[in-house]
Parts: structure tokens; C-alpha cells; sequence
């Protein structure tokens, strides 16, 4: 059986180790290296890493669409299958017509829900109680193709998108080298069209997506905070200043007024919607992180302090 490969982040890393024992995997494709950070520096992909730690080819073309050099690579390997995990380009028709079985995208929901680049942290973002992974025959379009298989994975309280992505790679890496096993053992792949009108969007997570509103729920936040970590991480804003929030937790006291800062009992507390928040962890823009004790008593000489 051979396998081309594509992915770029750690949620593809399992897959791709996995299929790596169990399977011939005769090239990687992944993104090109991007500058990260203020400093601009080039940091390899953990896709990356690995292929070059195991000896793997790879190439990271500057696209995929009209790229009449990496159809011409493709086709010459032959593949029997492309295993697809978060690579983060829509491939054309022309590319899913190479593989003699089919492209399978690794997907981290349960399809049709959160299509799109960003499903672990809507997910925790909005609330939801569980997610999993869907294995997709894939199509032209965003997260369109038939379903070959899903399986549920319960959402945790305190799961955090990090938390949440290691165990759906995990879950992926299984149930990928689980079907390609099949398939070698004679097995024929089964899909199912998507009911589209139940299909909903997980567009990419932006910076201004972790503003937290004080106005809103307990619940509301906490789901922010999580699905915000570990980017952008959610934050809000303490005189004209931005301050990042990375872990709270309920408070029963007296209820203070939204978006409002008190000391009780030596603890950060904040008012919200439907409840008393206490700050564990912060941090002021450019500074180290404090708990919400210390935050606290660094401001203790500001009255009336308050989140906007």
C-alpha cells in the first residue's frame, strides 16, 4: 500500500507517525516554512520535524491548485491512497483523480458540523459537550466529500483546544491505519453523502476571536478561555491595556458587577452574567504570567478597578 501524506501541524503528527509503522508512505507534503513571532524566525512544522528526523521525503510546494509540477510527482509515484490531515489548501479535482483508491481527509468533527480550518476550538468555543473525527472521501470542496466513518469523543470541562487536539490525533491516527488495513485485507470502502443542510462553517481563529465579554456567561467564558488556548488566548482589557486570560474558575460570593475587579477572601475575583469568576492565571501584554492573587495586589492602589 502507498501512501502520499499531507499535513502540516500537530494534529496531522499522529497520523502520519502511525501510518509511517504500519504502511509505506512515499512522500510528505507539507506547507512551507512561515516566519513566526516578532522576531520573524523560521521555525519548521512538527510534519516537518518528523520527516527529517525519519528519513522521509517531503516537499512543500508554494501551492497546490495549478501546480503542474507537483501533479507531475504525484503521478509519477502512483499512489494507492493521499491520507489528508489539516495540510490547510483545497485540493483540485485534477489531484484527487491521481490515487488509484481514493483521497481521505482526516477531519476533527463530526462532518457535516465545523467544516473549515478551525473545528477543535469552535467546538470547545461554542459549548459543545462532544466532537470527534469524521474520515472523508474527499472532494473539491471545503470538507464536502462523503462520509466513510466518525467517532465520537466526549469534550472534557477542562480540555483546552491543546488537550483536545492530542486526543482526536490520537483518535485519528487509529482509525486511519484501522481503515487502510481494511482495505488492504480486501475491504471496500462505504461512504455517505453529507446532509448539507445541517453543515456548519469553522472559519479560522483570529486574534479579536478571544475578546472576552464580560457580559456573558460563566460558562460562556470558560469555553472562550479554553478554546482560545494555546492561540490567540483569550484577553481582555485592564486600563487601556491588554491583559490575556488563561484560567478561571466559578466563585460563590456576593455578586459583583460585570467586568468588575474586588478582592475577596485575598482572591481575583470578576463579575460576569450569571456569576462571581475567579482569575487563576493572567497576564499583562508583554509580561510574565501572574496568578490572579498577585495581579491583584499590584493593583491594590487603583480604585474601582474594572475589565472592559
Amino acid at each position: 500500500m502507498k501512501i502520499i501524506f499531507m499535513g502540516t501541524p500537530d494534529f496531522a503528527l499522529q497520523s502520519l507517525a502511525a501510518l509511517n509503522v504500519n504502511f509505506n508512505v512515499a512522500l510528505v507534503i507539507t506547507q512551507p516554512d512561515k516566519p513566526i513571532g516578532r522576531k520573524k524566525e523560521i521555525i519548521f512544522s512538527p510534519v516537518k520535524r518528523f520527516c527529517i528526523e525519519s528519513g522521509l521525503d517531503f516537499i512543500q510546494p508554494d501551492k497546490i491548485r495549478n501546480n503542474q509540477e507537483l501533479l507531475q510527482v504525484v503521478t509519477k509515484i502512483n499512489p494507492d491512497i493521499v491520507c489528508v490531515a489539516a495540510y490547510g489548501k483545497i485540493l483540485s479535482q485534477e489531484f484527487l483523480d491521481i490515487p488509484k483508491i481514493c483521497c481521505v481527509n482526516i477531519h476533527a468533527s463530526l462532518l457535516p458540523k465545523y467544516r473549515g480550518a478551525a473545528p477543535i476550538n469552535r467546538a470547545i468555543i461554542n459549548g459543545d459537550v462532544e466532537t470527534g473525527i469524521s474520515l472523508m472521501k474527499m472532494d473539491s470542496g471545503m470538507d464536502t466529500g462523503d462520509i466513510i466513518s466518525s467517532f465520537k469523543l466526549q469534550i472534557d470541562d477542562i480540555d483546552t483546544t491543546s488537550t483536545l487536539t492530542t486526543k482526536l490525533a490520537d483518535l485519528g491516527a487509529n482509525e486511519i491505519v484501522r481503515l487502510i488495513k481494511s482495505i488492504q485485507s480486501g475491504s471496500k470502502i462505504l461512504s455517505c453523502k453529507q446532509d448539507n443542510n445541517k453543515a456548519t462553517i469553522a472559519p479560522k481563529i483570529s486574534k479579536d476571536d478571544g475578546l472576552i465579554d464580560w457580559g456573558k456567561s460563566f460558562k460562556e467564558i470558560d469555553s472562550l478561555i479554553r478554546g482560545c488556548d494555546p492561540w490567540p488566548i483569550a484577553f481582555t482589557h485592564f486600563n487601556s491595556q491588554m491583559v490575556k486570560i488563561y484560567k478561571i474558575k466559578e466563585h460563590d460570593s456576593d455578586r459583583i458587577n460585570q467586568g468588575e475587579i474586588k478582592r475577596i477572601n485575598k482572591s481575583m475575583i470578576v463579575g460576569c452574567k450569571d456569576k462571581n469568576i475567579e482569575i487563576i492565571k493572567i497576564q499583562k501584554s508583554g509580561q510574565r504570567q501572574l496568578t490572579g492573587k498577585d495581579f491583584i495586589n499590584g493593583i491594590s492602589k487603583i480604585e474601582n478597578p474594572r475589565f472592559t
